[in-house]
């Protein structure tokens, strides 16, 4: 078909419509996400280099313990989203319920695991001594957020499959307001200090939850277990769980690379915290639009609608990659400002503007991956998504970040270029296999 065509193609309109009507308010509340994000760099800022360096290997730990949630928010979408389509209700219902139970108890368990175990884990990486000494308090913190974390991650998954995003929006909006403000009033105005950003996490991600559940009860008829469906939930959240934790853990192995630079470790640590923090203003809004993506998909699969299901992928994916151009050439143009807020020393300021200088130029591409990357995982084809992802990582990223880096002691821009280089062959290979449309056969999988 031709541009044309496309262009005066009323369903190519219904799609797009349909596909922003879900990605703004997901967009919003990956913003959210964002100056949530950068204010707790900001305050963490306040207390020095080594307290911005410890934040941010606590904040990338922290994601490692929630992984298993994340994981299972993506499994939850694709079956929910499905079955809200389909004529299965009493099926709908007992999704929603079993959901909510699974990731209670995973979120109990991991939290535990956090108190427990934290300390031990510092003490077993090689960090420089003064940012170990600092991270074990914000962990034990962040730890109890990881219940209320669960629940959040799901009960939003769960109103956005059942098209009640503008819900979700709200209880997001509200942990927004909760939260930035508590950020400063806990780290400035209490003996909290450092810690105040995690004490400050829990009690709005705490508040978060609580609301969610009380919207998603509205949804559903009786109370029902189903094991059956939660088999399929895990069957289809587990390779994004593995998935998750080779990301977690490779950004966590990128820290410990930078700490084996020869000068300048802890000021590059602090610069690829911020240059993350930076970049997640253009990242939230690509995960926004694979979230909606995931949806898109899962519920055109509900209803069978296989050449729809295939097309809304590939236009979801164009609008989020038009909106990422723009975005990445708004933060390359401001770089030296944004940085500058985000800290004082001249060193952490440098680096992280040459993070920002070369990791954003394959944010397009990036953006192209990611979000077709959501639409399959709305199919429930999370194996595919995963083994590209975690190939790229561990067999490019990783490697060839030590090795340019480290041995042969190009520094940090030989890391930064190595991250650039495993992003384009991921995206590469994801719309191979996307084109391919095998992963369209599995809207059968639904019992």
């Amino acid at each position: 078909m031709s541009l044309s065509k496309i262009i005066r193609d009323d369903k190519v309109w219904a799609i797009a419509k349909e596909s922003w009507a879900l990605s703004w308010p997901l967009s919003v509340i990956m913003l959210y996400e964002f100056l949530i994000g950068i204010t707790d760099v900001y305050v963490a800022g306040k207390f020095g280099k080594t307290a911005q360096a410890a934040y941010g290997f606590a904040f990338q730990l922290y994601f490692v313990f929630i992984l298993i949630g994340i994981a299972l928010s993506v499994g939850v979408v694709s079956v929910i989203s499905r079955l809200y389509t389909s004529e299965k209700k009493e099926a709908f219902s007992s999704a929603v319920n079993s959901s909510v139970i699974l990731v209670s108890v995973c979120g109990i368990i991991f939290g535990l695991a956090g108190l427990l175990f934290s300390k031990d884990i510092i003490n077993v990486i090689n960090l420089p001594t003064e940012v170990k000494s600092v991270i074990p308090p914000l962990i034990r913190t962040y730890s109890l957020a990881f219940l209320f974390d669960y629940i959040l991650m799901t009960t939003n998954g769960i109103m956005r499959s059942c098209g009640m995003v503008k819900r979700s929006l709200l209880v997001m909006t509200i942990v927004c307001l909760l939260n930035i403000p508590l950020n400063f009033i806990l780290a400035f105005s209490t003996p909290l200090g450092l810690n105040g950003i995690a004490v400050a996490t829990v009690i709005s991600i705490a508040v978060g939850a609580g609301l969610s559940i009380y919207y998603i009860k509205g949804i559903v008829t009786g109370f029902k277990f189903s094991l059956a469906l939660i088999k399929n939930i895990l069957s289809i959240s587990w390779p994004s769980g593995l998935l998750q934790a080779f990301w977690q853990i490779g950004a966590i192995v990128l820290f410990l690379i930078i700490g084996l630079l020869p000068r300048n470790n802890i000021e590059i640590m602090a610069a690829l915290t911020n240059g993350l923090k930076i970049e997640s203003a253009i990242f939230l809004p690509v995960f926004a639009f694979s979230m909606a993506n995931a949806v898109i998909v899962g519920n055109l699969m509900g209803k069978k609608q296989a050449h729809d299901t295939f097309r809304a992928g590939l236009i979801t994916s164009v609008m989020g990659v038009a909106i990422t151009v723009v975005l990445t050439l708004i933060i390359m143009l401001n770089a030296h400002r944004i940085a500058g807020f985000l800290s004082d020393n001249g060193v952490v300021v440098s680096e992280s503007v040459n993070y920002i200088y070369i990791a954003l130029i394959s944010e397009p591409i990036m953006a192209w991956g990611v979000i077709l990357g959501g639409g399959l995982s709305g199919s429930g084809d999370t194996v595919s998504v995963m083994l590209i992802t975690a190939l790229t990582l561990w067999l490019i990223r990783i490697p060839l970040g030590y090795i340019l880096g480290v041995y042969f002691g190009l520094g940090p821009v030989a890391i930064w270029w190595s991250m650039n280089l495993s992003v384009s062959i991921q995206a590469i290979l994801i719309t191979r296999h996307y084109f391919k449309k095998s992963w369209i056969s599995k809207v059968e999988i639904l019992p």
